[in-house]
């Protein structure tokens, strides 16, 4: 394997990596971290970014950014659920101050954002 191929294999595994982190953080966003990790694969590994493509959850999220710019219903749910109690614990925790207003602009405009994308037309939701 070329040193060429070994820095897209180690770029995809990281984007997979922070993709999967995403999953459980808000403000890091999953889809595209795992978009990058199908590329950097494609270009390094083409049995790891089949691997990537194969997963239960990362799969058809794939699938349905790449054709149709869709975000299925319950992950909508699950991030913007996720979203709100970062608000929550930043209202909480986070001092008095500018920081925290901006910080809490930004998740709503990521959960609208989210909210605001359209459902994959296959999807039975």
């Amino acid at each position: 394997m070329t040193l060429i191929r070994i820095l897209w294999v180690g770029l995809a595994g990281l984007s997979f990596g922070a993709g999967i982190v995403g999953i459980f953080l808000p403000l890091l966003p999953t889809t595209e971290f795992m978009l990058a990790a199908v590329y950097c694969a494609s270009k390094g590994s083409p049995r790891f970014e089949a691997w990537i493509r194969s997963r239960r959850y990362v799969g058809p999220l794939l699938e349905n950014w790449e054709k149709e710019r869709a975000i299925p219903r319950r992950a909508k749910y699950i991030a913007i659920s996720m979203i709100f109690s970062s608000a929550m614990l930043l209202l909480w925790h986070l001092g008095q101050g500018w920081l925290r207003w901006a910080i809490i602009a930004l998740l709503v405009v990521v959960a609208v954002w989210l909210a605001t994308r359209p459902e994959p037309s296959s999807s039975p939701e």
